[in-house]
């Protein structure tokens, strides 16, 4: 397991150096295509999912948001809930080339204590098994916050061959008012190669980054697992788990998503 940094203007991944992005934008490049699918119901309801897909992209990173996991994805494409790290920046993504898939809630519906369940792994499975039916291309599940419960439980029953690798952000690890943690989602069985992000700034209470080499301890089914430290961030939230707050990367988006894309090529 390898521990990396990242210091204010340069990202240090793997052993390599690479330059942080320019400020954040929201808006999608000129040449993406944002869609809105219902894919067919399962066991349940119909999921929505909303589709970003760049001009030639590398890979498709199916997001895994944190909290209730309601985003209000409209027909129109939308977004009730935007302001979660991985739906505010899917332009970003686009832009460094990478496909986007980010599934709803559904109306109503609240995923708290839902995401290490069985029915939630069926969930993640569909996502996959969409992702590659749109496009012939590595496929990686990223979760922030809640979503990493829902992205380890995807990766440790995916088919095998379907993914190339999990990222998890800012990871909840202690007990909370959702009953669950990335602990319950059987970690020792995920198969592929792992990032686990931690902000030292990050002063959510269920999410310490003090965790994150326990976290990785815990992968022991993986080939390979690695710990990104990051540090800052702005908070505009009211509380400190909230996505306008280093726990949500809140002003240090670009230098965390260049980082992780730095890890998701090495891994395509």
């Amino acid at each position: 397991m390898r521990v990396c940094s990242i210091a204010a203007n340069m990202v240090l991944v793997a052993g390599l150096l690479v330059s942080a992005a320019p400020a954040l934008s929201q808006q999608l490049p000129e040449q993406a295509n944002e869609r809105v699918f219902d894919l067919p119901p399962g066991d349940g309801p119909a999921q929505r999912v909303l589709y970003v897909t760049p001009n030639r992209p590398l890979a498709t990173i199916v997001m895994l948001p944190g909290g209730d996991g309601d985003v209000g994805v409209e027909r129109d494409g939308d977004l009730a809930h935007g302001d979660n790290f991985l739906v505010r920046t899917r332009g970003e993504w686009a832009k460094l080339g990478y496909a986007v898939l980010i599934p709803d809630a559904g109306e109503g519906a609240n995923l708290r204590g839902q995401r290490s369940s069985p029915g939630y792994t069926k969930l993640v499975g569909a996502l996959i098994e969409f992702a590659h039916a749109q496009a012939d291309l590595p496929v990686f599940l990223l979760g922030t916050s809640q979503g990493a419960i829902a992205a380890v439980n995807g990766a440790a029953h995916a088919r095998a061959g379907t993914l190339a690798g999990v990222v998890l952000t800012e990871s909840v690890s202690r007990m909370g008012g959702s009953h669950e943690t990335v602990f319950d989602a059987d970690p020792a069985d995920v198969r592929v190669p792992v990032l686990v992000v931690a902000n030292r700034d990050d002063r959510c209470s269920v999410a310490p980054p003090d965790d994150a080499p326990r976290i990785a301890a815990a992968m022991t089914g993986s080939p390979d697992v690695h710990v990104l430290e990051v540090a800052g961030g702005i908070d505009k939230s009211k509380r400190p788990c909230g996505s306008m707050s280093p726990h949500g990367y809140y002003g240090i988006e670009q230098e965390v998503i260049v980082a992780i894309s730095t890890w998701l090529k090495a891994h395509s």
